[in-house]
């Protein structure tokens, strides 16, 4: 246990959602008990399948709170906040299990368990956080990191990693100069390195060296980090580690090179085809779920517009590898909006949208017609949010490597919606494009379900509507 929490916070973080999805199940145990404490005999015929049901129960309530962000690794919040969370997400991981138990009913535990259930269970998750976020946060618990290296590059760790959710998951021993780099970073923070790396690192404690130096010409001891590596110190370059850390790609520390030789951007046929596979199947359930929905937003748009006026609207964006395709969306502005043929950003309280713009818009339902650019091809559930032509081609020659984002497709949901405000600017894009390029670099079939189950948060709450 000692060893694992030291580990990266992914890791952590999925200790965390198994002990919890066990309590979530104890708790059912528990109300089942508590519920029927006058009837033995009744308990005993209803704990003979009990375990399946109270899995069923844990892993749909475990859902909703992921849904709500409770399993992020940077999350930034208040104690009050993360109850309101959890409260949230109880609601919704409680309704969907009533939408279960009607279309399964032999998964049904009985109104009385599932109540005291629900009860019990929010109780221990929100004791056990407490207890499990204190622990995380114990210094002796953090994984010891020394970076070699107290230039301009290596001082971005404390000026960019300030907050304790940035840190929640290592600390930093201290920074080592390398050769006659001008020192960046505070005075305090640096240390002296005494005899053979690995021999010194060991003493420290160290469970990661993380390379940083300004100029790395001839200027790393490689010897010695391979033997650090070889006694089982984790040795990474300062990229890959804002990389882990922050969950962007830290466009000012990256060459080509980093690029081309790092692990991830991986398109190989199968991740593909599993890809393509997962958006139609999930199009197709959300276009079944929600038709209802799209009526109603289409006859709000046709009586707040008047017959003869467009309900559906569609624009130019760049897709995969730089392809122009048609989006289509629910209409939220007046028609005349770009009456000059100039396009704009939108801006908050943008006097070009409609009443119900603005409500379809806030709740995200002016994109559920993308589901049919899905279910063509054109893009996919998870991907950055695809841009038009014109502001492709300014933030193109401006931002460096901006054209990766098209790598992959565009999608409904991304990394960056759920880690940036909407973006509005050309400093927006450059920021976006931090969480976007970590996307394409790492994006697999796990990934893309957390992001869409996130996005629910999204939705519920707003962020980022414009």
């Amino acid at each position: 246990m000692y060893q694992l929490l030291r580990q990266r916070p992914t890791r952590w973080l999925l200790l965390l959602a198994l002990l919890e999805v066990v309590l979530l199940a104890l708790c059912v145990k528990a109300a089942s008990h508590l519920r029927f404490i006058a009837d033995e005999q009744t308990l005993s015929g209803f704990s003979a399948d009990l375990w399946p049901r109270a899995l069923l129960f844990a892993l749909v309530i475990a859902a909703g709170m992921a849904s709500l962000g409770l399993y992020q690794t940077h999350l930034r919040e208040t104690w009050f906040g993360l109850i309101a969370r959890q409260a949230v997400g109880f609601v919704l991981g409680g309704i969907a299990l009533i939408v279960i138990y009607y279309v399964f009913p032999l998964a049904y535990i009985g109104r009385g368990v599932f109540g005291i259930a629900l009860a019990f269970g929010f109780v221990a998750i929100a004791a056990f956080r407490v207890i499990f976020a204190r622990l995380v946060d114990t210094e002796a618990l953090k994984r010891r990191v020394l970076v070699l290296g107290a230039g301009r590059r290596s001082a971005l760790i404390p000026q960019r990693m300030r907050r304790r959710s940035d840190r929640r998951g290592f600390t930093i021993v201290g920074f080592v100069r390398m050769g006659e780099e001008e020192i960046a970073v505070p005075e305090d923070r640096l240390i002296e390195q005494e005899g053979g790396l690995r021999e010194w690192a060991e003493r420290l404690q160290i469970d990661e060296i993380v390379v940083g130096p300004d100029d790395r010409r001839g200027g790393l001891p490689m010897e010695e980090l391979l033997d650090c590596k070889q006694s089982g110190i984790a040795v990474t370059d300062l990229p890959t580690f804002f990389e882990r850390e922050s969950g962007k790609v830290k466009l000012s520390l990256i060459e080509p090179s980093w690029l081309v030789f790092s692990d991830g951007f991986n398109a190989s046929p199968l991740r593909l085809a599993i890809k393509r596979i997962f958006d139609v199947t999930t199009a197709l359930i959300v276009l079944a779920l929600t038709w209802p929905l799209m009526l109603l937003v289409a006859l709000a748009i046709r009586l707040e517009s008047g017959r003869g006026q467009p309900i559906l609207y569609r624009q130019e964006r760049v897709g995969e590898h730089g392809r122009v395709f048609a989006l289509t969306k629910f209409r939220s502005m007046r028609t005349d909006a770009e009456r000059d043929g100039v396009a704009r950003w939108a801006t908050r309280n943008d006097d070009r949208v409609t009443r119900v713009g603005r409500v379809i818009r806030k709740t995200r339902l002016d994109e559920l017609p993308q589901l049919g650019n899905v279910l063509r091809g054109e893009m996919s559930l998870v991907g950055p949010r695809p841009e038009r032509p014109q502001f492709v081609g300014e933030l193109s020659g401006k931002i460096r490597y901006y054209t990766l984002r098209h790598a992959v497709k565009p999608g409904l949901a991304g990394w960056a919606q759920l880690r940036y405000p909407y973006g509005a600017s050309e400093e927006d894009a450059a920021e976006k494009l931090k969480y976007d390029l970590f996307y394409v670099k790492n994006h697999n079939l796990l990934f893309d379900l957390m992001i869409l189950i996130q996005t629910v948060e999204v939705v519920l709450f707003g962020r980022g509507a414009r």
